[in-house]
């Protein structure tokens, strides 16, 4: 009879899960009614349940999951520890339903616990991959800026803005620079352009005021152009340039 009662509370977990049988669940129902330890114990499964549904983006690594899957087989569950002689009806077919869902569900905490790990770990890497590809850009717009050779050319666009550009022959880089820039509308960009011989070459990209390392060679160009394009750029401007300044020599 003590057996047969353990074995009612080990239902919790699948309770919670919704993994009972018809039967099962007639005979669990009215026991979680006056079982105040299986009612915290279906609580805490319903919680665990609730992180691994939040941690299904996060795979768990392979051997993790795999030592995990090993070790359920020899693990038995136990049941919620209960005051002596609490009362609880008996089921025969209760005993196969002893799975150890306990450890699956403490596997669905470690599984969020080690995605929220991982993303934060990501996130981390992230930041300090954008940092140094920010710095990365800084140092070589300073490196235009401070060249001996570099050359200076100003110009206002159509909607008001001031460019710059600032460009270097020994180091074959130019520099554009954008004061009172207005934001572009949803889905454009401001894409910058060096003309060589008659022909407009893309040459990045430019989201608002500040400067921007300028793709391609100066070297021969004779223009740099500023126009509004869709999001993802243009291999030729498609609109009337907002700026178009010839370089000087």
């Amino acid at each position: 009879m003590n057996r047969r009662r353990s074995d009612l509370h080990t239902l919790a977990a699948a309770y919670a899960l919704d993994a009972l049988e018809p039967a099962e669940r007639e005979a669990f129902t009215p026991h979680l009614a006056a079982c105040d330890a299986c009612r915290r114990e279906t609580a805490e499964f319903r919680a665990a349940a609730a992180r691994m549904a939040a941690a299904v983006a996060e795979a768990p690594p392979t051997a993790m999951r795999q030592r995990t899957m090993t070790a359920v087989d020899a693990v038995r569950q136990l049941p919620p520890r209960v005051a002596a002689g609490a009362p609880a009806p008996a089921l025969r077919s209760l005993r196969r339903r002893a799975v150890p869902l306990a450890l699956v569900a403490g596997l669905a905490a470690a599984v969020a616990f080690a995605g929220l790990t991982a993303r934060q770990h990501q996130e981390r890497d992230d930041i300090a991959h954008r940092a140094r590809q920010a710095e990365q850009r800084l140092d070589a717009v300073s490196a235009v800026l401070a060249t001996p050779d570099a050359r200076t050319v100003h110009g206002r666009a159509a909607n008001g803005a001031l460019g710059t550009v600032i460009a270097s022959d020994q180091l074959d880089k130019a520099v554009f620079a954008a004061t009172g820039l207005p934001a572009p509308a949803a889905g454009q960009t401001y894409q910058l352009w060096l003309a060589h011989d008659g022909t407009m070459r893309p040459a990045g990209f430019i989201h608002g005021d500040g400067a921007v390392l300028m793709d391609g060679s100066p070297s021969g160009a004779t223009a740099v152009g500023l126009t509004l394009e869709p999001a993802e750029g243009s291999a030729q401007p498609t609109t009337t340039p907002l700026l178009l300044m010839p370089l000087t020599t």
